[in-house]
């Protein structure tokens, strides 16, 4: 490290202090901006991270550059849960509960989303569907073999029924009702014939 305390060697993998201190602004940030709005102060994310403003710019110079890891983080987040599912369950039942986790991520980060649309940075939820889409072929596959889920439909059919949802969810601001209605509509449709 060098004397300002930023890591001399790029490439050279982060301290595990610096780690766990971008875990925490991540994790602030998520939960600042899911209850104030992505207008939230990053002072306010600083201090619901328990470190100093300095630190939060270390990691994410600009506002903008912390709205967009957020978004990473949560992507990051949905595959780890997908391959988690992938690994440790022969359930045919966790493709729906996939799903309702995919809409709820969207719907309580939805300010996020907004205040980046605000600067021209679109984030499309098929876009970041299409990174789980191994996960979600299992997931898929394991649901028809089980008799839960529909023989005919195909990966990409369900990306984009839950894209659609996912990004009118958000974009409208759903309410827990409406989402858990929407979900049983699409959940009724994935069925066996």
């Amino acid at each position: 490290m060098d004397g300002d305390g930023k890591d001399s060697a790029p490439g050279r993998p982060a301290r595990a202090d610096a780690r766990r201190n971008r875990a925490r602004i991540l994790a602030a940030a998520e939960a600042v901006f899911a209850q104030q709005g992505a207008s939230a102060s990053t002072e306010g994310v600083a201090k619901h991270a328990g470190v100093a403003i300095g630190t939060v710019f270390r990691h994410f110079p600009t506002k903008l550059d912390l709205l967009k890891a957020v978004v990473m983080n949560l992507q990051d987040r949905l595959v780890a849960e997908a391959d988690d599912m992938v690994n440790d369950s022969e359930d045919g039942t966790d493709l729906l509960e996939f799903c309702g986790r995919v809409l709820e991520t969207g719907v309580q980060n939805r300010a996020v989303f907004a205040r980046l649309a605000e600067t021209g940075v679109r984030v499309r939820v098929g876009d970041a569907l299409q990174g789980l889409r191994p996960s979600i072929a299992q997931l898929l596959d394991r649901a028809q073999q089980a008799g839960a889920v529909r023989d005919d439909l195909d990966v990409a059919e369900l990306i984009a029924l839950l894209a659609a949802f996912c990004q009118e969810a958000m974009t409208e601001g759903w309410s827990a009702e409406f989402r858990q209605r929407a979900l049983k509509i699409l959940f009724e449709g994935m069925r066996p014939l």
